[in-house]
């Protein structure tokens, strides 16, 4: 009987190891394991269809006005126009090549990322569990599963705790599903078999262990996808923007179009000249270079690619987005709310501080202890006390200290081993000293008692050791150890020491006391009450989650750019403002709120509080989501970070939901938008920082884009509706520029000095900007300014430079034309390099440059050779044509920097203005 007929929730566990020849206690081997993925292949759901090379080319051609150019292009060569229907079609060719080379880029870039968040999971191999990718699981691995995992394949359950999935995605099932590993009857339809779990599916709670049965297309998941050819993934919002843009230029373009159209033929048939077949192509041909030219049909693509490149950049620093739309999100983030644990801080719990004897001792790295006092003196006496107060930590804790790989490895508890640690470092052997003072009682720690208490035998005597919150073991106590001398714990000495953990509380410690007792008996009474009272109070330690070292940098830098970073954690309050405040979050006149607060304000109060908030300690995965909610009502785009399977909705509902790439759920991943790596707050700012970079970057392409078709369209349509008309031109005499001309100034300019614009370094101020408002057009101040500026300048200048050269001939004016159009756009690029500086502060990047100097080069061949030159209509220009090309160049340059200039004074003015109104001073 094959695989895929048997009933494996028919099967008791026995069986269905022994069908896939595997031990549900060590798992597969790793070599039977490689063997089997050869077999079965990668744990992967198959749902599209690849797009070949070659038909990413072909598409290429599927675009509306190369179709009509390359009709046009087969009809002027039938009439014997040869060398003008090669020309066009090797210039749309090249066109061609570098939108093939834009949309390949992209598409490779976003399938290696797709790889990168293939997501990873438990299996149990060569009886040890290690992480692997799911694209690695085969039949016959053991998984081991936990809550907030995502199920990778369809598996028997064979161990199960309290284990319930979420399968609403595969049965429509809204509430969790209990799972056990007890046989079902054979018929059981696919929503009843609770002894299995399937890919694509969630656990909600508990764990347990499961045997694949089928992976990739063989699961219940993969059955579906196989009904699925191609799945349409929704295209950026920037891009349909972009999409709108190119669609309402053509509607302008085509109009014009229709109307030089009309005019020429109204004027040949006024002159009664006949308009035969070779007129109408060349007009047909004018019409269609002109729209082709006018209209930026690459812009798109050239979206998608730079919003490919900026996630394959953010990945590279430890940010994978999940969709390209999170990238253009990421740009305009205004709020990140954050977790504070190893996400602003370590993540790794170290003790700091420690209160002995009555005095402060500072911890530094290594675990050198000093008196915090300098004129305090480390004595013997306090030594001891110190020495004392170590051990009974570590009699008093279960975590353990392991040696591995010529480093100390601790395993327990995150606060255990804090101490456990903190012993190994300061010279105490926690391996010997546990086996000396055996362990032979204990009375477990728990969140009610606040305390863990052990009873150990050494030299014939029985010692209780107390671990537990400095207000519970002093209350334990009535004695206290000062300088090896025990004293009795007098109010005053309360007060004292409550007084000292207060103040380290406060400082964002956690703190926790230990004492001591010797059992005035010879054997262990297992009594509670007999056994934790009339301690001597040995003293306390401060343990605290250090920031991580780029945290306050990062934070100085969201304020700086507009954006108010909030810390969001589950810690106490005291704690999370410490931390907040050492990093920079947390400032003179912010608002710190814990969950018990938050619950009690309806939303119409935390929206008026919401912008003042800087911390929430003490909060819940439902707290995360009125936060959420509290900001979008301020229409604030809202990063929030989350790890567990209960952050899945406040993640979703934030503009940009950020998970934990290393402690995450795989439910977190799932519902983010924005997974770390290294789960690093800094991270989340270099990814803002980037977004905004790409923004900018694209909004430079459109200015360049735009203002090379606007001035063109101005020129043109003022040459061929007035000046020439008025001046007795007529027919083929009416067209400022050839067909051929137009496609050669289109793909100079859109073709690699664009693309470089793509990759231009950001500003040097992106990040002390404020961010751009929801919803912002790209159309922006500083696009809009430039557009303007451009027309104004360029258009006289090509005009008189046209209108000047008339006199030497048509051909003579069209070739200066010509060559005015392809040097100002060049030197246009330059001050595309920023919008809003000046390009000695913005230098342009080698690229940038070496895309312009291979135009001019380019161009300067094209025309000093005569098959070319004939080719693209041209002359050889004269001194007095480089005279007006180098000029008018210049000009353009020149004033665009000034201008540039002039608006930022105007802007900083404009902003100071708002400022002092809003201080109550007029100016």
């Amino acid at each position: 009987m094959s695989e895929e007929a048997l009933k494996w929730h028919s099967l008791e566990p026995s069986s269905v190891a022994e069908a896939l020849k595997t031990d549900v206690e060590h798992g597969l081997s790793s070599e039977e394991a490689l063997r089997r993925k050869e077999v079965y292949g990668p744990n992967r759901i198959v749902v599209e269809r690849r797009v070949s090379p070659l038909k990413i080319f072909a598409r290429q051609f599927a675009n509306l006005m190369i179709v009509i150019l390359l009709i046009a292009t087969t009809i002027s060569a039938l009439l014997g126009e040869i060398v003008d229907a090669l020309v066009i079609f090797v210039i749309v060719l090249l066109a061609s090549v570098l939108g093939f080379w834009q949309e390949f880029r992209s598409d490779k870039i976003v399938s290696a990322l797709r790889k990168m968040m293939v997501p990873s999971c438990s299996v149990l191999r060569d009886g040890v569990v290690v992480k692997i990718s799911s694209e690695d699981v085969v039949p016959g691995d053991i998984l081991v599963i936990e809550e907030g995992d995502r199920i990778v394949a369809d598996g028997r359950i064979v161990e199960a705790f309290s284990l319930e999935t979420y399968e609403a995605a595969l049965t429509g099932e809204s509430t969790p599903v209990q799972k056990r590993p007890n046989p079902m009857p054979a018929d059981t339809p696919l929503p009843d078999r609770a002894n299995m779990v399937y890919s694509g599916t969630t656990v909600a709670r508990g764990k347990g262990r499961a045997i694949v049965v089928a992976t990739g297309m063989n699961t219940e998941f993969g059955k579906i996808a196989k009904e699925v050819t191609q799945i349409e993934e929704e295209r950026p919002p920037l891009e349909r923007r972009m999409n709108e843009v190119a669609k309402n230029l053509g509607k302008i373009v085509i109009a014009l179009i229709a109307v030089i159209v009309v005019i020429d033929l109204g004027e040949f048939a006024l002159l009664g000249q006949p308009i035969t077949a070779e007129v109408l192509i060349k007009i047909f041909m004018f019409a269609v270079s002109l729209a082709v030219a006018a209209v930026p049909e690459a812009l798109p693509a050239i979206v998608t690619s730079t919003l490919a490149v900026g996630m394959w950049i953010l990945a590279k620093r430890n940010a994978v987005v999940r969709s390209m739309a999170a990238v253009e999100t990421l740009g305009s983030t205004e709020v990140i709310c954050s977790d504070k644990t190893g996400t602003i801080t370590l993540g790794e719990m170290v003790v700091r501080r420690v209160y002995v004897s009555g005095s402060f001792l500072e911890v530094g790295s290594g675990g050198v202890v000093q008196p915090v006092e300098k004129q305090l003196v480390f004595s013997n006496p306090l030594e001891t006390d110190f020495r004392r107060l170590v051990e009974t930590f570590v009699l008093a804790s279960d975590a353990v200290a392991k040696k591995e790989g010529g480093r100390m490895v601790v395993y327990g508890d995150p606060t255990e081993a804090a101490l456990i640690s903190f012993a190994e470092q300061v010279g105490v052997n926690t391996s010997e000293l546990r086996a000396v003072r055996r362990r032979v009682w204990e009375i477990p720690f728990s969140s009610e008692r606040k305390r863990m208490t052990t009873v150990t035998h050494y030299d014939g005597m029985y010692e209780a050791h107390l671990k537990g919150a400095l207000e519970v073991v002093i209350e334990l106590s009535d004695k206290i150890l000062v300088e090896g001398v025990e004293h009795d714990l007098t109010p005053g000495w309360r007060e004292t020491v409550l007084r000292a953990g207060e103040m380290m509380a406060a400082q964002g410690f956690r703190v926790l006391a230990a004492g001591r007792r010797v059992l005035d008996t010879n054997r262990v009474e297992q009594d509670e009450e007999a056994v934790e009272r009339g301690f001597t109070f040995l003293g306390f330690v401060g343990i605290a989650d250090p920031p991580r070292p780029e945290a306050s940098e990062a934070v100085a830098m969201c304020v700086e750019a507009g954006m108010k970073p909030v810390m969001v954690t589950g810690d106490h309050l005291s704690t999370a403002v410490a931390i907040a405040r050492e990093v920079g979050i947390y400032r003179e006149g912010d608002l710190a709120v814990s969950g018990a607060e938050l619950e009690k304000l309806s939303d119409e109060e935390l929206d008026k509080k919401v912008e003042k908030i800087s911390v929430y300690a003490r909060v819940t995965p439902y707290h995360k989501l009125r936060i959420v909610d509290a900001w979008r009502r301020r229409s604030k785009t809202v990063a929030m970070t989350g790890d567990g399977i209960n952050d899945a909705p406040a993640l979703k509902k934030a503009d940009i939901g950020v998970a934990m790439g290393v402690k995450g759920t795989e439910v977190a991943k799932e519902a983010s938008d924005l997974i770390l790596l290294d789960d690093n707050f800094a991270t989340i700012v270099k990814a803002v920082e980037l977004g905004r970079w790409i923004y900018d970057n694209i909004k430079k392409y459109l200015a360049y884009l735009l203002e090379a078709n606007f001035v063109e369209i101005a020129v043109i349509g003022l040459t061929t509706l007035l000046f020439l008309p008025l001046l007795g031109y007529t027919g083929e005499e009416l067209l400022p520029l050839l067909p051929v001309q137009i496609l050669y100034i289109n793909l100079a300019t859109d073709g690699l000095p664009a693309i470089a614009l793509g990759f231009s370094p950001p500003d040097h101020d992106i990040m002390k900007r404020p961010p751009r408002p929801r919803g912002e057009s790209v159309f922006t101040a500083e696009v809009k300014q430039f557009l303007i500026r451009a027309l104004i300048i360029e258009t006289p200048l090509y005009l008189l430079g046209f209108l000047t050269a008339l006199p030497y001939g048509i051909e003579a004016a069209r070739s200066r034309l010509f060559l005015m159009f392809i040097a100002i756009e060049l030197v246009i690029a330059l001050n595309c390099r920023s919008l809003i500086h000046s390009v000695f502060k913005a230098r342009p990047h080698k690229l940038l440059v070496l895309a312009i100097l291979w135009e001019l080069v380019l161009i300067v061949v094209l025309t000093v050779i005569p098959v070319t030159r004939e080719a693209l209509h041209i002359l050889i220009p004269t001194a007095e044509d480089l005279a007006w090309i180098i000029s008018a160049a210049l000009i353009t340059f020149t004033s665009i920097e000034v201008l540039k200039k002039v608006s930022i004074e105007r802007m900083f003015l404009t902003l100071k203005s708002v400022k002092t109104e809003e201080s109550g001073v007029r100016v």
